[in-house]
């Protein structure tokens, strides 16, 4: 009994060496410079990785990224309040709009 606890324990303790090592090696996207800048990096990281802004600014025109921080609030539950909200769809808009 006691060397499945230790086995378990060892089994636990490589698991989070090797998964801190992967996080490690991975490198934080930077965003374009611009006015709304900290607002996304404030609010957006929060959530999710910043690279999904320029892994979807392909598909997404204005009206896109207004309904991507709609959704993120009102789907998601993102706390941003409305001021916020706006300055991010801006940066997002004139930053990764098509």
């Amino acid at each position: 009994m006691r060397s499945i606890a230790i086995a378990a324990a060892v089994a636990a303790a490589i698991t989070t060496v090797l998964a801190g090592s992967a996080a490690a090696q991975e490198k934080s996207v930077q965003l374009k410079p611009g006015p709304g800048l900290d607002k996304v990096e404030g609010n957006c990281s929060g959530c999710h990785s910043l690279d999904y802004v320029p892994m979807n600014s392909p598909f997404l025109n204005a009206a896109g990224w207004d309904a991507e921080v709609a959704k993120m609030i009102n789907a998601f539950g993102a706390p941003i309040d409305q001021a916020d909200a706006k300055t991010i769809a801006d940066y997002l808009k004139s930053n990764y709009g098509m």
